[in-house]
């Protein structure tokens, strides 16, 4: 979240990528970062345990609308 909404602030496009499992906290840092607009894509939970296969379909199932962020919302 912070490096996303600092890139942003420098005029960088960014996307946040989160599981839903951290869905709230995402909402709380943004807000207190002082962008409670701020909205991070959001993919299933776990990450950590998941084999190479299973990462590369979550992964290949948050890719069109991370590309969607980066080139059609202006950075703020």
């Amino acid at each position: 979240m912070h490096d996303s909404i600092q890139l942003e602030s420098l005029g960088i496009p960014a996307v946040a990528v989160a599981t839903h499992e951290f869905r709230a906290a995402a909402g709380v840092q943004a807000s207190l970062l002082g962008r409670p607009d701020f909205n991070p894509v959001f993919v299933l939970h776990p990450i950590q345990d998941q084999t190479r296969e299973e990462i590369e379909r979550k992964a290949e199932a948050a890719l069109e609308e991370i590309v969607s962020r980066l080139t059609s919302q202006p950075a703020i």
